[in-house]
């Protein structure tokens, strides 16, 4: 197979773009597609641990309609834009007739009948669903660690964990098991797992893709794409990016009614940026790993013309409490009967309760707080275009390193001191990506995070373009590739 300007010796090597544009120009077909991804899962991903669920069975009959539909077709190129490309789904979300277990041993054999809405956008664009990544019980942790599947481990070192709570999904698309992947993100978990697997991913702007029909929006989290490049996902941001009657935020569409795909394209412009490394998290240090990156993509930044100049974080440590009051209530949001409760994870138990001790002034009280903190922080940054922090305060974690059973809340103690810098834009609902800038002498990858202004996703892609332009990660890629 031989793709524009370059050979390619396997099918993972083609972006989802590229494997799209080959399946309408009828030189590959969904078939082997979808084949060549099963092979690799099950070739690689037993020491990987990306998939909890992978739909074979499914994946070949969808495979089968969309290379009937691509040999119907008067004009391929009027087929939706990820036609034949199978998409991995996260396990929190819904797919009708497949297992979903929300990473927990209380939902081993739940089947849901429905679709959620984002499976759907992403079916209408013509995706294939090849199976459900693997995520820690209710995405509550920052690394995927499960009672129901092996640990979600970074294709770069198989010690090190995969991060979370998209972890599985991550996982997949470093190692070539996918071309890019469905995540979602309350407070790092697009951005942590892209971070440490070598990867672009962004969390949308709040509103910007809705999470009805089914579940709850308690405004933190935001479905999002993680990928290889910053076209893929822009694209499939663009794929995903719905309102659905009753949403209670709602993000204004890319300017000029175009798409996001299309920013990725555009020349940003000359931009002011500001930057800060001070973690707002009081114990938290930044690794000298994570501060080299933030400064290499500093020069970077710099050196492509843009204003980049050193601010006040914007944040105070009083919002980290605040936070903790929401996830613990957010924990709760997931029902667990009774006679299934021993099989939650001390972590999740110890969360759940905090949830269902906080009483609704508190919780009032704690929403408050971060609708003010957000109000001034998002102030403060008003003159710039972007922000650049690191995306986390230290590189990848070996597997096992949060796993404390005894004590929970020492385990997420250190999981805050890990994520610093990215539940704070959850509870903001800027638009934030990380991008995979910088890679440490035992090649373990780390990212570096750029936040936008409200709503405005488009100035991100195209800056980041910019950065993937002038420093190309495509093809650095893991020995396993």
């Amino acid at each position: 197979m031989q793709k524009i300007g370059a050979l390619v010796s396997e099918i993972h090597d083609l972006t989802a773009l590229e494997q799209a544009a080959a399946v309408r120009a009828r030189t590959l077909s969904p078939v082997e597609l979808v084949e060549h991804y099963l092979a690799r899962i099950e070739r690689v991903d037993p020491q990987l641990g990306a998939y909890v669920t992978v739909t074979a069975d499914l994946a070949r009959e969808e495979a089968r309609r969309a290379e009937k539909a691509v040999a119907d077709a008067r004009n391929p190129d009027d087929l939706p834009p990820l036609h034949g490309v199978p998409v991995p789904i996260k396990d929190l979300t819904m797919v009708a007739g497949v297992r979903t277990t929300f990473g927990s041993a209380a939902y081993v054999d739940f089947v849901p009948p429905v679709d959620d809405g984002v499976v759907a956008f992403i079916r209408d664009a013509g995706a294939i669903v090849l199976g459900k990544t693997n995520t820690p019980e209710f995405g509550l942790p920052c690394y995927t660690e499960s009672a129901i599947a092996p640990p979600a481990r970074t294709p770069w070192d198989l010690r090190y964990s995969a991060g979370g709570s998209s972890g599985g999904a991550a996982a997949a698309v470093a190692a070539g098991l996918a071309p890019l992947a469905h995540g979602n993100d309350g407070g790092g978990s697009i951005r942590i797992p892209a971070s440490v697997c070598g990867l672009f991913g962004i969390k949308p702007a709040r509103g910007r893709v809705s999470f009805g029909p089914f579940i709850p929006d308690f405004g933190l989290a935001s479905h999002g794409p993680i990928a290889r490049t910053v076209r893929d996902a822009a694209l499939l941001l663009d794929v995903m990016a719905h309102a659905l009657p009753g949403d209670p935020y709602w993000a204004p569409p890319p300017p000029d009614g175009g798409t996001f795909l299309a920013q990725a394209d555009r020349y940003p412009g000359r931009l002011r940026i500001g930057r800060y490394a001070t973690p707002p998290v009081p114990d938290a240090q930044v690794h000298p790993e994570c501060l080299a990156a933030y400064e290499s993509a500093s020069r970077l930044l710099a050196e492509l013309g843009h204003e980049v100049e050193d601010i006040q974080p914007p944040f105070t440590p009083e919002l980290v409490e605040s936070f903790v009051v929401m996830w613990g209530v957010m924990a709760t949001r997931y029902p667990v009967d009774e006679s299934r409760a021993d099989a939650l994870l001390p972590l999740t138990r110890w969360l759940r309760a905090k949830g269902e001790a906080t009483p609704a002034t508190a919780y009032a009280a704690a929403v408050g707080e971060l609708q003010l903190a957000t109000r001034r922080a998002v102030g403060a940054v008003q003159p710039y275009d972007a922000v650049l922090t690191p995306t986390l305060a230290s590189p990848p974690a070996l597997v096992g390193e949060f796993h404390n059973e005894a004590d929970p809340a020492h385990n997420f103690a250190k999981q805050k001191n890990f994520t610093p810098f990215t539940a704070v834009y959850n509870v903001t609902g800027q638009p934030a990506v990380t991008v995979p800038l910088h890679w440490t002498a035992d090649d373990l990858p780390v990212g570096v995070m750029l936040v936008g202004r409200p709503a405005d996703e488009a100035t991100l892609i195209a800056l980041a373009a910019a950065l993937e332009e002038a420093r190309p990660w495509r093809d650095r890629h893991p020995s396993l590739w």
